[in-house]
């Protein structure tokens, strides 16, 4: 595999230190625009990769993009190219006895590398924010969405020549293992991975790259039933969350209920049925919903159905007599990644909030909002569910770091 491809980018990484913030916003405004003329162009490559994958994978639609999606993600380049640069602020500032002053300033990364499965929007995304941020980027796109990403990658960097930029301040390696063990190896050209992606995934980059990973953990997500939730806010949050869109990280996986509130399960699950939603319930749940429920879609809860990530229509149900057992099946089974309770007890509201470990912590919200754009980021270069650095949606902040710069008159340590 050809290798120059690490020194092109570190040497655009450097290029970018003194592009200005008009010029980034200008190329992303740009940017957004082609996208749009060049649609048909996007699609066809799309098709192609559709083609070689089943309708039935809960991945098709990740990888499906449209006229709508297509236009979407360039409304979310133009939000990120208006956003405030999060470069060159001052985070701190001290000025010492002796006449000298230090700054701490915000700065890129440098090279930010993807590894990543099938979502082609994902390659609008990163390069939008890495570019906002300073930041060249190498992607590594799934070998299913390979000619979706190699399309987009070739409009951003006509882009990106027509501005007299280098073109190297996006790179898309080629499809297979081959190339995403040299970007893990990239010592000294590449500062930090992000993979996204399924568990697997995560888990494959965090354990074999010997960059610096920031994890963007699967989406684990349970919302929990109150005895004093809402009926009507609980069923709205559960089949939003559950279906909007089943291949999303932030797709509901398990619902918790309070025992006391089992005569309302039917009535929670009423709608999932419309979309063919199949439930694995616990023994409580099975025997309130069988017979309230479509047959062929309740099954039994089994060894395996807590502490799964689906990315499908399936669902699991758990039965708890109280918040605490709830809490407690949250902190074994979680991601960290988006947690929810449905209750009007301020009480119980207060002690979810502050006793659930997760990323983000919602009430009486669904779970889907886990978004960058939601969140009014701009866009999102993914969920992180680890401590360090970064934590939730990661956007133009997270793709910094900082120096410190020291200023004086001549001053020296004794």
């Amino acid at each position: 595999m050809n290798t120059n491809w690490k020194e092109a980018a570190l040497q655009a990484s450097r290029s970018m230190n003194l592009i200005s913030d008009e010029t980034i916003s200008k190329v992303l405004m740009a940017v957004a625009q082609t996208a749009i003329e060049k649609t048909d162009e996007i699609l066809e490559a799309n098709a192609t990769d559709l083609a070689a994958m089943e309708k039935t994978n809960p991945m098709y639609d990740r990888l499906l993009l449209s006229k709508e999606r297509i236009e979407g993600i360039a409304a979310d380049i133009r939000n990120v190219a208006g956003l405030p640069s999060p470069l060159g602020k001052t985070l701190m500032n001290i000025e010492r006895p002796n006449g000298m002053n230090i700054s701490k300033i915000s700065v890129p990364f440098g090279v930010v590398g993807i590894i990543y499965e099938a979502r082609p929007n994902v390659s609008f995304d990163v390069f939008s924010l890495c570019l906002k941020s300073g930041n060249a980027c190498v992607l590594k796109g799934g070998t299913d969405a390979y000619n979706s990403n190699a399309a987009i990658v070739k409009i951003i960097r006509e882009v990106l020549e027509q501005e007299d930029l280098d073109k190297n301040i996006v790179t898309l390696l080629p499809a297979g293992r081959e190339a995403t063990a040299e970007l893990m190896n990239a010592v000294g050209y590449v500062d930090v991975i992000i993979p996204r992606g399924g568990k697997g995934l995560i888990e494959f980059v965090r354990d074999n790259s010997r960059i610096p990973v920031i994890e963007t953990g699967a989406g684990i997500c349970h919302t929990y039933f109150d005895e004093a939730g809402d009926l009507e806010k609980g069923k709205n949050i559960i089949f939003n969350a559950k279906t909007r869109r089943v291949s999303v990280c932030n797709a509901l996986d398990c619902l918790i209920i309070n025992k006391k509130r089992l005569p309302d399960l039917p009535a929670l699950c009423e709608k999932l049925a419309t979309q063919n939603v199949i439930i694995y319930a616990d023994e409580p749940a099975y025997k309130t919903l069988a017979g309230q429920y479509p047959e062929n879609l309740l099954k039994p809860a089994g060894k395996d159905s807590f502490g799964t990530e689906f990315l499908d229509y399936k669902i699991a149900v758990k039965t708890v007599s109280d918040l605490n057992e709830a809490i407690s099946h949250i902190s074994k089974y979680s991601s960290k990644h988006s947690e929810c309770i449905v209750s009007e007890d301020e009480k119980a509201i207060n002690i979810f909030d502050k006793m659930v470990d997760a990323a983000c912590v919602y009430t009486n919200v669904s779970t889907a909002f886990t978004d960058g754009a939601q969140f009014g980021l701009g866009a999102e270069i993914g969920i992180s569910t680890q401590k360090l650095h970064a934590r939730g949606p990661m956007a133009l902040a997270e793709l910094c770091s900082y120096k410190w710069i020291i200023k004086g008159n001549g001053q020296i340590r004794s």
